[in-house]
């Protein structure tokens, strides 16, 4: 018997509208206090807005402030730099 593939779960880029598998995305959560952080796990607790694991994605996320729209929330400077570090650790890693 064929072993049956996985469901790869898919997640939309809220920057490029690209679906994208959830592994290739950065999610960023708004919680119910109102802070906005990265969460590298995705597993965290909130509201979640997906970007791609890129930096020229992220820069027009920066620019258009689209974040802050889907999360409803201010989003720090501080937010955007560690997102452009994440993407730099992960590129450097490949």
């Amino acid at each position: 018997m064929a072993k049956k593939k996985r469901k790869i779960p898919q997640r939309k880029c809220v920057v490029t509208n690209e679906m994208k598998p959830k592994k290739e995305l950065i999610r960023i959560v708004r919680n119910k206090e109102g802070e906005v952080f990265v969460d590298p796990t995705g597993k965290k607790n909130g509201r979640g807005a997906y970007v791609s694991n890129d930096l020229a994605v992220i820069e027009k996320a920066e620019k258009t402030g689209v974040l802050g729209q889907q999360l409803n929330a201010e989003i720090e400077p501080s937010i955007y730099e560690e997102l452009k570090q994440f993407v730099k650790g992960h590129t450097d890693e490949k």
